[in-house]
């Protein structure tokens, strides 16, 4: 693994933080993520509680949801502030409100239908959806560059419940939520749940469609060219889809099939669950169009057991 970013480098809506990392060994990259996790868990109390696989809770139809969303305050807000009586505590720079979001999961069909974790809520996306909220709205180094996401095109992987396309779909211009075709249902219903219906009309910025990764690996390049066919994508999120072995060739396939070259930032955001499983990950990456991917890992903008990377796909020069 090399070392390092002095300062922001951007890779399409990225802005790669200083201290960010180029990943060229997979192994090496693993058993650094899996020690520096060891050292966490041995730092965790009681109270910290049971994590579990990652669910926030496969019990309930409906889940209610609060994200904080931090803002900057007006001059005259920060000019009151500036008035408080000496001796008590200044209030901050910058003011709060909460977005509510409903969340519909489908609890038969995580229990009925084989392979199927999308029907619930998985803590990543919780956690991620909140991490992006309060950075685009306050950092001016975030992760993800604002002015770059308002221009922008995300597809998200394996969308699952659809609460990344409710949070994020705010903040581009086009929004494509993407899972096998028994999830679009789930999607779409959460989507008009929370005012972001799913529509060809140009009043909504917003679509969920079925991608299945395994048929598109299978299916011959010119089926791929018109099945598998897309506007170009600023954005490919994807976020705790690294969970099954079998699956893996075929979401790297997928991954780079649709990222374009010089164009497309790749942002992986995974829990890190089983080690062989995230090792084989990362090796299939790396050996993704014949070495063309630049894999960096993101150090610790997020609290948890997670690990971030963002891929940019190079043109390989005859």
């Amino acid at each position: 693994m090399e070392t390092d970013i002095p300062a922001y480098v951007s890779r399409g809506p990225c802005r790669l933080p200083a201290g960010s990392t180029l990943v060229t060994d997979a192994d090496e990259e693993i058993f650094l993520l899996y020690t520096a996790l060891a050292s966490k868990n041995a730092r965790r109390t009681e109270e910290d509680g049971f994590r579990g696989l990652g669910y926030i809770d496969n019990h309930k139809d409906v889940l209610t949801l609060e994200f904080v969303v931090p803002s900057p305050r007006t001059k005259g807000q920060a000019s009151n502030t500036s008035r408080k009586k000496k001796g008590r505590r200044l209030q901050s720079d910058v003011e709060q409100k909460t977005i509510e979001v409903l969340l519909a999961q489908d609890k038969t069909a995580l229990r009925s239908r084989k392979g199927d974790t999308g029907s619930v809520l998985w803590k990543a996306s919780a956690d991620f959806a909140q991490y992006v909220l309060k950075e685009t709205s306050t950092s001016p180094a975030a992760l993800l560059d604002p002015a770059r996401l308002a221009d922008g095109h995300v597809l998200e992987l394996g969308a699952g419940t659809g609460l990344l396309a409710i949070v994020i779909s705010s903040l581009v211009r086009q929004y494509t939520a993407t899972d096998i075709e028994e999830l679009i249902p789930l999607i779409a219903k959460n989507l008009i749940l929370n005012h972001r219906s799913p529509s060809s009309t140009a009043s909504s910025n917003v679509t969920a469609e079925a991608l299945d990764w395994v048929a598109l690996m299978h299916s011959s390049p010119s089926t791929r060219r018109t099945a598998f066919c897309y506007s170009p994508v600023d954005l490919l999120l994807v976020v705790d889809c690294i969970y099954h072995p079998s699956l893996l060739p075929a979401l790297v396939e997928t991954i780079d099939h649709l990222a374009t070259s010089e164009q497309t930032a790749v942002l992986v955001l995974a829990e890190l669950r089983q080690e062989d499983v995230m090792r084989e990950f990362l090796e299939l990456w790396l050996a993704a169009g014949d070495g063309a991917w630049e894999i960096w890992h993101v150090e610790e903008l997020m609290e948890g057991p997670y690990a971030m990377w963002v891929g940019w796909k190079k043109v390989i020069h005859p």
